[in-house]
């Protein structure tokens, strides 16, 4: 016995002389770095930023109790009358022909509820079973009648549900049922709408990428539902509507899925860009329905909640809606050992399932309802989202600076059994040294907890938590105003950014974001600037600081993002194409054109996808391989002068396709079309 635990020893010993060291805290707990970068600003949180829905079937739309609790979360959207409800209710008689309508539940009892919540309403306009006309006298009773002053307003809901790509699920008695259709219907209602009060926004129906049915081609059509539609309803709209349901199984999976939020708006605003006409960046973005698939009652789904929206507005989304307030039980099980019913619900609706589980009393608060508390406590209206990051899988970092001057840092341990001792590292912001303010959501809590502990630098992060610090700053130091938003242009080579000027600055520093860091592209005392040896087909984010004579250096302007392109004039010309999408995979067709004097009778065009979530399939007329990201493609047809060979490929992807823009052929960058 004794030499069998010798030998036993020996063996661990050497097991564990092979594995990587984890540093641990104080606590014992894993260790984790978090980086703040405040040099690199992102979006500003807007008054209209945390949400949710109302649906006129829910009884408890318009109490006190809910939306007082609604108010206290910092809910300030509410979006009416609720999905799929949308496209059947009449407000006028407060009916939804083929769907349940609950008593008290009319739109001003919700205004009502709206006002108690200190909230603001965004409505949905019938457009399945309703008339431009109809809209139309909603908006006058709404804001000249009532004067609520509703702002926003969306024509209808999921429409491309309507059966035109074989799923039918939205009402809409509408003869043509076609996203072009549905274009030339949403300008008539904007009309009518607008005549009768020019100051409020609309918004249309569009796919979100990487989700069905985006990117596919109707039979009938001449492109996709959101080219369609932006190509002709485009310069009569003010806001694009999304809807958000990732999949996943594990807590791991659906937090994940926020990791495509950055891929999935920088792709929508490029198809915004490219079809809804002159002045496109007027159009907003509003995620008006999400939820998760995983732990929706408990910290799998809080967490989700928190980094989903806080991921969404730090891109640049005005208004993100949780569906919903209310929903009902679907079935029981056990998560993180919590109960969960599988309700899409932020608060219980005291349901019981067939098989005799309970939720728990009436609007009892479930998990996701403290996460929205958690994030109106963590950035306020008026606040500058700045980035933040963890080199730990199982943390997760958010940051908001505050006009005031303090900072404020969102933190997430995703790991269900273990905490995490985080040390915390600022560039660009000094601390002071006071304890800052600390709001905690535990697992499976009955609310936020909040003190005063600690310090800015570390903290032990429970297991399956939510954190948020609120800090000062070291000293008074008056700083100058950030710059207003940039804008800018790009070559292949080039990026040449512009600002507003900055009263009191002597210099501006231009800085790219790179993850958690900074890297300074140069400084100048005007209000132009043009990086130079920059990459082709490249994504850069860039901030502009503004600093003063003493040497103070003001907060991160707006962010800017601009791409380069290929070269106006190459040897070699690419030209992109699809022939077909079904949202998960495409077929893809690439033309090359030799463009210069002397043919080609071995050629090798290499290129990149901009995503690791992008990878070749299968290729033809040629052969294709990939390693990493890079895919190359050998060609065994002689290319002449001006003459063109075609090559072909099947590309899959899980997250939003973005296509690649640079390609160089035998070593030569080539110009790009598509």
């Amino acid at each position: 016995m004794r030499m069998a635990s010798g030998r036993l020893l020996l063996v661990l010993a050497l097991v564990a002389a092979c594995l990587p060291a984890v540093a641990a805290g104080a606590s014992g707990a894993p260790a984790a770095t978090v980086v703040v970068n405040a040099k690199a600003g992102l979006a500003t949180v807007p008054d209209t930023a945390i949400g949710v829905n109302h649906a006129i079937w829910d009884s408890q739309l318009g109490t006190s109790a809910v939306n007082d609790l609604l108010g206290d979360a910092g809910v300030r959207m509410m979006r009416y009358p609720g999905g799929s409800y949308g496209d059947i209710y009449h407000w006028k008689d407060h009916t939804a022909p083929g769907g349940y309508v609950a008593p008290n539940t009319d739109f001003d009892t919700f205004m009502g509820g709206v006002r108690r919540a200190q909230a603001q309403p965004i409505i949905i306009a019938n457009y399945g079973t309703g008339t431009p006309q109809e809209a139309a006298d909603w908006v006058r009773y709404a804001n000249v009648t009532k004067g609520y002053g509703v702002k926003y307003w969306e024509i209808g809901n999921e429409l491309y549900g309507n059966g035109h790509y074989g799923s039918n699920w939205e009402a809409d008695d509408h003869p043509d049922k076609s996203p072009a259709g549905y274009a030339r219907e949403t300008v008539a209602f904007a009309r009518a709408m607008k005549a009768v009060d020019p100051t409020i926004k609309i918004g249309a129906v569009l796919t979100t990428p990487a989700n069905w049915p985006d990117a596919i081609v109707g039979t009938g059509d001449a492109a996709s539902w959101n080219q369609t539609v932006l190509s002709i309803a485009g310069p009569y709209v003010d806001f694009a509507i999304v809807h958000w349901y990732p999949g996943g199984s594990t807590t791991d999976q659906v937090l994940a899925s926020t990791d495509q939020v950055a891929d999935m708006t920088y792709l929508l605003r490029q198809q915004i860009a490219r079809y809804a006409g002159p002045d496109a960046d007027r159009i907003g973005i509003a995620l008006t329905e999400l939820n998760t698939s995983y732990g929706r009652n408990t910290q799998p789904g809080a967490l989700f909640a928190a980094d989903a929206y806080t991921s969404l507005l730090e891109n640049g989304v005005f208004n993100v809606d949780w569906w919903n307030v209310h929903n009902g039980p679907g079935k029981a099980s056990t998560v993180g050992g919590q109960p969960d019913f599988d309700d899409f619900g932020l608060l219980s609706s005291g349901g019981c399932l067939a098989d005799g589980g309970c939720e728990p009393p009436l609007n009892t608060p479930f998990a996701p309802y403290h996460a929205l508390k958690m994030l109106s406590l963590f950035a306020r209206p008026g606040d500058q989202l700045i980035r933040a990051g963890s080199g730990d899988p199982s943390v997760r970092a958010h940051a908001a600076r505050r006009p005031n001057g303090d900072l404020a840092v969102l933190l997430l341990n995703s790991d269900e059994n273990n905490s995490r001792t985080v040390s915390i590292d600022y560039a660009g912001y000094t601390p002071s040294a006071a304890a800052p303010t600390v709001h905690t959501f535990t697992n499976g809590a009955s609310g936020v907890v909040t003190s005063a502990d600690g310090s800015a630098t570390t903290r032990t992060l429970p297991p399956f938590s939510l954190t948020a610090l609120v800090l000062h700053p070291s000293g008074t130091t008056q700083l100058p105003a950030a710059p207003g938003q940039p804008t800018g242009s790009a070559t292949d080579r080039t990026a040449t950014i512009s600002w507003p000027s900055v009263p009191g600055a002597v210099k501006y520093e231009v800085h790219r974001q790179l993850g958690t860091t900074s890297e300074q592209w140069g400084e100048t005392s005007g209000t132009s600037f043009t990086a130079g040896n920059l990459n082709p087909g490249t994504r850069y984010t860039v901030n502009v600081l503004a600093r003063d004579a003493a040497g103070a250096l003001s907060w991160a302007s707006p962010p800017l993002t601009v791409t380069t392109g290929s070269p106006a004039q190459s040897s070699c010309t690419v030209r992109l194409s699809t022939a077909a999408d079904w949202s998960s995979g495409y077929v893809g067709g690439i033309d090359i054109t030799n463009t210069g004097p002397n043919p080609l009778a071995d050629w090798t065009l290499t290129f990149t996808w901009p995503t690791g979530r992008q990878q070749l399939g299968s290729g033809w007329n040629a052969t294709w391989t990939q390693s990493g990201s890079t895919v190359t493609v050998v060609g065994n047809a002689r290319i002449e002068p001006n003459a063109t060979v075609s090559v072909g490929y099947v590309g899959n992807y899980s997250g939003p396709n973005i296509p690649p823009a640079a390609f160089t052929l035998n070593g030569t960058l080539c110009h790009t079309t598509s």
